[in-house]
């Protein structure tokens, strides 16, 4: 039988894990993880959340939200730590010096995490935006789209945690469609960073 509180693992948290956790506070069961033990709990007695080390986060959770570069999550995903869990993947698997993808079109992260974790359900999202609209007001960002890639009933249950965080929801289809959403989330840190557009920045779909 599903429970009715769903519990959300954040694992990692730098500015995007960390800047989640505050927009989910409050929201359902929330625990952080990160290697840094104290930094996790600080975190999680400010906003009323629960800490845990990774493993024990990981295995009391429904959704398991990566927070984590690319390489670490796939090196995660190979301990056969998230078998069986629903996963976000938020990463983009950019080069050492942000000139470009490290892989990409004929594969991607998502996948690759996937792969590399074939019992658990890999959804692709938030990796699009950066973290400076988790600290906006959420009427700010409802409209903002976090774009999803991943099986239907997994993605059902990241919606809700999309929702619950200020943001809409954009469905793309199967897995695959990581290979177009990481060339966003690259086309996203061009904006930002390369043509000087600053960190606000975040793509926007529309039907007209």
């Amino acid at each position: 039988m599903r429970r009715e509180e769903m519990t959300t693992a954040i694992i990692g948290l730098g500015n995007m894990g960390s800047g989640l956790a505050r927009r989910l506070a409050g929201k359902g069961k929330l625990v952080l993880a990160t290697r840094n033990a104290a930094a996790a709990a600080s975190l999680a007695a400010e906003i009323g959340a629960e800490s845990a080390g990774i493993a024990d986060a990981i295995a009391a959770a429904d959704t398991v939200v990566l927070a984590l570069p690319y390489n670490s999550a796939l090196e995660l995903a190979r301990s056969g730590a998230l078998n069986g869990k629903v996963v976000v993947d938020i990463s983009n698997p950019v080069k050492p010096d942000f000139s470009g993808l490290a892989i990409g079109f004929e594969t991607s992260a998502a996948e690759e995490i996937q792969k590399a974790a074939p019992s658990a359900k890999v959804v692709k999202g938030f990796n699009t935006i950066f973290a400076t609209l988790f600290a906006a007001p959420a009427d700010d960002t409802a409209n903002v789209p976090v774009f999803l890639a991943g099986e239907e009933a997994a993605v059902e249950q990241v919606a809700t945690l999309v929702k619950n965080a200020g943001f809409a929801v954009e469905k793309t289809g199967t897995l695959d469609a990581a290979r177009l959403l990481e060339p966003v989330g690259m086309l996203n840190i061009r904006f930002g960073y390369g043509l000087g557009r600053g960190t606000s920045i975040a793509p926007a779909w529309l039907s007209l």
